[in-house]
């Protein structure tokens, strides 16, 4: 896996070598940031179930301001740590369960990318808790499989995509 475009495009991660982490793919991450381009530059991010990193990564290359990562998973923010190392890249890289730190955290994102295990029910728990980490023009970004469907709560949905069997749905305040 290589990152797409910006400071660090062509940059190798870590080959991903745990069954629990579902990266997302090449191609749906380059269309996730190709829409998201303009928007990039200046922001601040949270990669809530980061993985590997590299959607939070991606972002950081095409010219977000910071990232924080999140996951419960040590291995997982071993491998964010790694990847970060790899690009000499500094970044907040958080071991917590998602729904604690949304509960706790008291700063603000113009960009949340929402990835948690499919099939899981963590959505429905997760997205009612962001109203208030969510700047007012900020956008959140839900992979989850193409029969999924969720209630957004208070969000709008102004855009989804479907790549084979995974959708993005995009999130604003508005």
């Amino acid at each position: 896996m290589r990152i797409d475009s910006g400071i660090y495009k062509g940059r190798v991660l870590q080959k991903n070598k745990y069954e629990h982490i579902r990266p997302t793919t090449d191609k749906v991450r380059q269309a996730l940031f190709t829409k998201l381009q303009f928007f990039l530059p200046g922001v601040k991010v949270l990669d809530l179930f980061c993985g590997t990193g590299a959607l939070g990564i991606e972002a950081l290359s095409r010219g977000a301001s910071e990232v924080v990562f999140v996951d419960k998973d040590a291995r997982s923010c071993q491998m964010t740590r790694q990847n970060l190392a790899s690009m000499k890249i500094e970044a907040k890289v958080i071991k917590c369960d998602a729904q604690v730190f949304v509960e706790k955290c008291k700063d603000k994102f113009d960009l949340i990318l929402l990835d948690p295990p499919y099939k899981s029910g963590l959505y429905e728990k997760i997205i009612p808790k962001l109203w208030n980490l969510l700047t007012d023009e900020g956008i959140i970004v839900c992979e989850h499989d193409k029969g999924d469907t969720f209630n957004y709560q208070h969000f709008s949905v102004f855009d989804e995509k479907r790549y084979g069997n995974i959708m993005l749905t995009y999130l604003s305040k508005s």
